[in-house]
């Protein structure tokens, strides 16, 4: 690939994780210049960082060698990227308020590259409102956010706090190297929040079944991913899915229709609402405490009561985003089916599309546009650049 990041290990357990980043961009053509914080010091040395990049790492922000070539705005500038992992609680604060008292610190608030932050803290810290407060802030401003996983940490505590693994990391600097765009270009969603739903739900029949769908969430990973790189702040709620969370999207994951709906209310105020997600019609009436067992005299009763609505809900909010858009997944009469919808739910929109084929699941997708005074047939194409096209549409729309 022939690019080069910069990576800043903050200070965490997390910083030997960085070294077997470095050992993968390698593998991938992407070479590596280090700054060692020295919190990141007290987890790893300079020497194994520079052995495995193979350059000199970067500590003192006073090194008068480096400093009397103005060190910081070089090595800010001469990297493609500019990825912060572990990124700690301390190093995003910092960085979203302009504080500047370190090399890394300094680097940060000096760079024109896109900067993508690799969280690694306690739950407690994460989850706190000061630092949410300063993700946001970093979103906002055009960067990338990447995790953090949930699981068991070193701290004793389970949640939400682990760096995320070195591949996901790498595929991620890799995606967004390949889409790299001068900080300049046009970002024409910037300043917009657009709200995403995307993936099933499931519903509990007991603590070992549930009713859901075939939906795999490509669809609304890909729009999220193509709003983000638009500048928006993406809010995506997703239901279970098998695939990687686009970078730089906030991502809140849930089970049921219920917890999609509240999770959807929470993230309000929004531009826009784009309902994706392939939401389950009904749920059990009662969630049986023990496994539901055979018996001889015949089938269990199910009996199913509605879930919430979540696009109509939103529609008719009184916080109601300018923008709502809807998806019928339809196997027959499509586009009569989504005209009717389009009227029910009160959405500004709806994207339409025939699931009888491989649709939910596969990676292509043939969207119709159905709006109140309009009908539009995309040709089929991949999931990703039918994304792109819906949202340029939006752009196009909120400008």
């Amino acid at each position: 690939m022939n690019k080069r990041i910069l990576l800043i290990i903050g200070g965490g357990i997390a910083a030997y994780k960085s070294l077997f980043l470095i050992r993968l961009l390698a593998k991938r053509g992407i070479a590596t210049r280090v700054i060692l914080t020295r919190g990141g010091s007290e987890f790893v040395t300079p020497l194994s960082a520079g052995s495995l990049s193979g350059e000199r790492v970067f500590s003192d922000l006073w090194d008068l060698t480096a400093e009397s070539e103005m060190g910081h705005i070089e090595l800010s500038r001469s990297a493609d990227l500019v990825v912060v992992a572990p990124a700690t609680a301390d190093l995003m604060a910092k960085a979203a308020h302009g504080i500047a008292n370190d090399l890394a610190s300094t680097t940060l608030l000096a760079t024109d590259k896109r900067v993508l932050y690799v969280p690694a803290m306690n739950v407690r810290m994460w989850e706190a409102p000061a630092t949410q407060r300063n993700v946001k802030t970093l979103m906002d401003d055009g960067q990338y956010i990447l995790g953090p996983d949930a699981g068991s940490m070193a701290c004793g505590e389970y949640g939400p706090g682990r760096m995320s693994e070195p591949e996901s990391i790498a595929d991620a600097i890799e995606n967004l190297l390949s889409a790299s765009q001068s900080i300049d270009a046009p970002q024409p969603l910037k300043g917009r929040h657009v709200l995403i739903t995307a993936g099933p739900t499931r519903e509990p029949i007991d603590p070992v079944r549930y009713l859901s769908n075939h939906s795999s969430g490509k669809q609304g990973y890909a729009i999220a991913s193509a709003c983000r790189a638009l500048g928006a702040t993406v809010t995506l709620v997703s239901g279970p899915v098998n695939i990687a969370p686009p970078v730089g999207v906030n991502l809140v994951a849930v089970e049921t229709a219920r917890d999609m709906l509240s999770a959807c209310e929470g993230a309000l105020p929004a531009d826009v609402f784009i309902s994706v997600a392939a939401v389950a019609d009904w749920r059990a009436k009662d969630t049986g405490a023990n496994k539901i067992k055979k018996d001889k005299d015949g089938l269990p009763q199910l009996d199913l009561v509605e879930n919430p609505d979540i696009l109509k809900t939103l529609s008719k909010a009184e916080s109601r985003p300018s923008l709502v858009i809807g998806f019928a997944a339809e196997t027959n009469d499509v586009i009569d089916h989504a005209k009717a919808k389009l009227a029910r739910k009160g959405c500004n929109w709806i994207i339409a599309n025939d699931v009888s084929g491989d649709v939910m699941g596969g990676d292509e997708n043939a969207m119709i546009v159905v709006k109140p005074d309009s009908v539009t047939e995309w040709p089929r194409q991949s999931k990703m650049d039918a994304a792109k096209a819906l949202a340029n549409l939006i752009a196009e729309h909120l400008s």
